[in-house]
């Protein structure tokens, strides 16, 4: 009775509700309902918490029996392959000297592939297990035949890999020998022939006929007419004067045979050269008009002697640069040391650096354009 009186609420109160007195008039539980469940809760707690210790004492054990058994498997088959290497050692080791060389690898890998081994392969494959480097294969050295198959494999593979590598390389060389074969068919710079030599230094004319103009005194002299070198070119300035506009035919010819890239470079070269000699004698005539002016009013006899030596110094270098052209010609090599003019002529002959990586021909001067360009997007 008591224990009903202060535990078990009486039934005809059990479903009466209080109302508080405090703020909000908020329903209440009695004292003795929330007593009770609070100790309910306290007991459901504690029993998950047992349960949760005991499941975690359960997988660590588990754990531990696994780590043992996977521990345990990992020796059982570190010593079969350890016995399997020394029964493979035995043998390989055919005359129990304690070791294995590269003969008796060789003739045991043969017999356990059944196939046939190059000694070079062997030696490869004695390297790469041979760690104290004596030339042999002790028994903490040695390996099963599995592994010596799998290294085999890899070696073979890696031959096979460095052999496609070479065929490559092999390739792209082959393919840019014909490339810069094509240029050099394409531009023509092959080493010249007679014929070319020859051809080459015809160009020369062109000034020669023009700067003959300069030689007049030294050519006009009494003793003249009697050299056979003087009357040769007599001649041809006569056949030169005959043409009508000579002198812009023979520049538009020069001019337009000089961008044929099957013509020999030293022909080009020369016919390029040539040309810029010949504008190079417009100076000296714009000189001696304007120093007729300034020395207008001094003695005639002075003027003149001014100018004939003046002429003769011009005519005598045009004829010293020509021969230094037609000699170094003739020899085959290009005449490029003449000052200011042989640049200028470099800088406006195609070369194989004109080519992209395609064979395609650019100019040198779309190709500074777009290095400019390529210069701008990396800046």
């Amino acid at each position: 009775v008591y224990y009903n009186a202060f535990v078990s609420p009486p039934k005809t109160n059990s479903h009466v509700k209080l109302r508080s007195t405090g703020p909000g008039n908020a329903n209440i539980l009695p004292p003795f309902q929330t007593a009770t469940t609070t100790a309910t809760t306290r007991l459901y707690n504690a029993e998950d918490d047992d349960a949760q210790d005991s499941e975690i004492e359960r997988l660590k054990r588990m754990a531990a029996k696994l780590r043992s058994e996977a521990a345990a498997l990992e020796a059982d088959k570190a010593k079969k392959l350890a016995e399997a290497a020394e029964n493979a050692f035995r043998k390989f080791d055919v005359n129990s000297d304690g070791e294995v060389t590269v003969e008796e690898l060789k003739a045991g890998l043969e017999k356990a592939l059944k196939t046939e081994i190059s000694e070079k392969r062997v030696k490869e494959l004695m390297d790469v297990f041979d760690k104290s480097g004596d030339g042999a294969l002790q028994i903490d050295e040695f390996a099963t035949v599995d592994k010596f198959r799998n290294q085999l494999e890899n070696l073979a593979r890696e031959e096979k890999r460095l052999a496609a590598e070479a065929e490559k390389e092999a390739k792209l060389e082959k393919e840019k020998a014909l490339l810069a074969e094509a240029k050099m068919n394409f531009l023509n710079e092959k080493e010249p022939t007679g014929t070319d030599k020859f051809i080459s230094i015809l160009p020369y004319l062109f000034p020669l006929m023009d700067g003959l103009q300069y030689g007049r005194f030294l050519l006009g002299a009494d003793d003249a007419g009697a050299n056979p070198l003087i009357i040769a070119l007599a001649v041809l300035y006569s056949l030169y004067r005959s043409i009508p506009f000579s002198g812009f035919v023979a520049f538009f010819a020069l001019n337009t045979l000089s961008g044929n890239p099957s013509i020999n470079r030293l022909v080009r070269f020369n016919m390029q050269q040539a040309i810029f000699i010949d504008i190079a004698l417009l100076f000296p005539s714009l000189i001696l008009g304007i120093g007729g002016l300034l020395l207008g009013n001094v003695s005639g006899g002075v003027t003149q002697l001014a100018g004939e030596l003046f002429s003769d110094v011009i005519f005598g270098t045009l004829v010293l640069t020509l021969g230094y052209c037609v000699v170094t010609s003739l020899l085959g090599k290009e005449p490029d040391n003449i000052p200011i003019i042989s640049d200028a002529v470099k800088d406006r002959m195609p070369s194989i650096d004109m080519f992209d990586d395609n064979g395609m021909f650019v100019p040198r001067e779309f190709r500074k354009k777009d290095d400019e360009n390529d210069d701008k997007k990396t800046d």
